[in-house]
């Protein structure tokens, strides 16, 4: 019996082979393993998550304060006072014309976010009588979720290409990617043809069809944190409102302080009209996620008469609401917004530094969302063969020395190319920084050493 519980396996992990140190506490950037091993949280979370850092007491205290008054309250019978707070909070922060101009749905992940943002495009076309509209054009190299539904809208093809029957393929356009312009032009003189092409596809499929257009100011899963080149989104903005398309800006990993902003648009000094966020929200320690709409598109479905139909059971969820105002007043209290662009020109300058290694072709990022780009040929910009796995091998070597990175893969036609993602929480200090980069440099070392010589 002994021998049948050792092997029994209670759970399923996201990799197979992978291993998983089991984490039993967490301060700052750093979290501790069972074994008392300490690593430095080089990305957040792992995926751009925890931006105010691990263990913050006052969000632990929000958390058991609301808990002791009410922990579910069913949103289709009741509303709740941390609910109606955050979306005071949310609309103070909202960019542009969208400040206290607008209301927010609350979902629980940022697919949810994206799959109400959708939703909510739709629904706006059929009630103001132009229902043919329907269509979301998305952007190769993009990611916006995980169900299937957004997967026939975003441009991530190692997670699209399984479930390939099962979703409506949405049209997609080139991503804003200079380092490989699949255009092979040379920003400025380009004149942003990678935005134009919007128009393009627009007209091609038939203004009549099109609903919204969704793309990241920065992207990260499957690009490594490329932002748009500057004047990207003034020219998708025009392009909506010139062909009545609802411009979605998904904001799940650069919302709330990330890249110097609250909202990674604001960079752009763009409005959207649907943004979907989540992840730094609540800064991971409770889920929640957030589609915030102009107050106009709101109006349209209120004066319907009908409900909202999106969402689930764990929508507005009093505690997690409770911990994202908590985690919002962090951030207003301790100016990480300013903090993240400071510290995010330091972090970008270390990370060049990887450029003296042969196999790092690229570093880019904004605020503190970064990333490189590893490469076999550097002139050429050749990349790896998949089999090698080198984003792979990169975050295995760190996570051994002690440092936990997000690996991403697929920047070259959906197939090929290896990237990491370098998202420290925005409380992390200089010295904190210089650490992970001393031993970026010693993995960088290891990893050369194994797949180019």
């Amino acid at each position: 019996m002994d021998d049948v519980i050792t092997r029994f396996k209670p759970a399923v992990h996201r990799f197979w082979k992978r291993p998983a140190p089991i984490i039993t506490r967490a301060e700052g950037v750093y979290l501790w393993d069972q074994d008392g091993k300490r690593y430095l949280d080089g990305s957040a979370g792992s995926s751009v998550v925890v931006n105010i850092g691990h263990g913050v007491q006052s969000v632990i205290d929000a958390m058991y304060e609301q808990a002791r008054k009410v922990c579910f309250a069913a949103p289709h019978v009741f509303s709740n006072e941390p609910m109606l707070e955050l979306g005071q909070l949310v609309a103070r922060h909202a960019p542009g014309t969208m400040k206290y101009n607008c209301r927010t749905w609350f979902g629980c992940t940022g697919t949810d976010a994206v799959d109400s943002a959708v939703r909510l495009a739709r629904l706006y076309y059929v009630h103001t009588g132009k229902p043919s509209k329907y269509a979301v054009i998305g952007r190769w190299r993009g990611f916006h979720g995980n169900n299937i539904a957004v997967a026939g809208i975003h441009g991530h093809t190692f997670r699209r290409r399984y479930y390939y029957p099962m979703y409506v393929n949405f049209p997609k356009i080139p991503p804003a990617y200079c380092y490989r312009c699949p255009f092979e032009k040379t920003y400025p003189e380009c004149n942003l043809k990678c935005a134009r092409q919007l128009e393009t596809e627009i007209r091609q499929q038939g203004q009549e069809n099109i609903a919204a257009f969704i793309a990241e100011p920065v992207v990260g899963a499957a690009l490594g944190a490329v932002p748009a080149p500057p004047g990207y989104f003034e020219v998708i903005r025009d392009i909506c409102d010139r062909y009545d398309v609802k411009l979605i800006v998904d904001e799940v990993m650069t919302g709330w302080g990330r890249i110097g902003h609250w909202f990674g648009i604001e960079a752009w000094g763009v409005t959207p009209d649907i943004i979907a966020t989540a992840k730094g929200m609540t800064s991971g320690y409770t889920p929640l996620s957030a589609t915030i709409a102009s107050e106009e598109m709101w109006q349209v479905i209120e004066d319907t008469g009908h409900p909202f139909l999106a969402g689930h059971t764990l929508n507005e969820n009093p505690v997690s609401c409770a911990v994202a105002v908590e985690v919002i007043r962090y951030v207003e209290k301790h100016n990480l917004v300013e903090r993240s662009r400071e510290m995010g020109q330091y972090l970008l300058r270390r990370l060049e530094e990887l450029l003296e290694f042969d196999i790092v072709g690229d570093v880019r990022g904004k605020g503190m969302m970064c990333g490189l780009e590893f490469v076999k040929d550097k002139k050429t910009k050749e990349p790896f063969d998949p089999a090698l796995k080198v984003a792979a091998r990169f975050q295995a070597e760190a996570l051994e020395r002690g440092l936990v990175t997000f690996q991403c893969t697929g920047c070259v036609d959906g197939v090929m190319g290896d990237m990491l993602l370098i998202t420290p929480p925005l409380v992390i200090t200089r010295e904190q920084i210089d650490e992970m980069i001393e031993i970026m440099k010693e993995t960088m070392k290891v990893v050369q050493s194994q797949v180019l010589y």
